[in-house]
């Protein structure tokens, strides 16, 4: 029994690893438009068709071009609330579901900015849902919860 358990952990996790792999640089392109002020580098990560969930209002935003919506809202937030130089870190995903072609990842991420020329580190749980279609994975959904 004890064998049979080591060999099922040898087999599971590389695939884990692979799961990772294929989906990460989708996330991290996302963080990467968001941390460069890039609206539409962020969208583009995005499928045509999203629903986010934050912790600012309006809380959600779903349907065509909600990652943009949601960018707009958060550059109008940040700005009424003297926010600045907001960036986003993923950390090591703890949890990675992958089938052919939809993806489900859960990991820690920190975001830290200037709130009226103060330091802050705001650390939360980002979920994600990504779709494969005919131009590769995208976001389908994220849920920032804070920790």
């Amino acid at each position: 029994m004890v064998v049979a358990l080591a060999v099922t952990m040898l087999v599971v996790a590389p695939a884990g690893a692979t799961d990772a792999a294929a989906v990460m640089p989708v996330i991290h392109r996302w963080v990467d438009g968001f941390n460069s002020g890039d609206a539409n580098s962020a969208a583009a990560a995005c499928a045509d068709e999203t629903s986010l969930i934050d912790d600012f209002p309006p809380h959600e935003w779903h349907g065509p071009g909600a990652c943009a919506r949601w960018f707009a809202d958060f550059q109008k937030m940040a700005g009424s609330d003297g926010i600045t130089h907001a960036a986003i870190t993923v950390g090591k995903p703890s949890h990675v579901e992958l089938s052919v072609d939809f993806a489900y990842v859960v990991a820690p991420v920190t975001l830290s900015f200037q709130h009226k020329g103060r330091s802050v580190l705001d650390d939360g749980i980002l979920t994600v849902t990504l779709h494969k279609g005919a131009s590769g994975w995208r976001l389908t959904g994220w849920a920032w919860s804070d920790r």
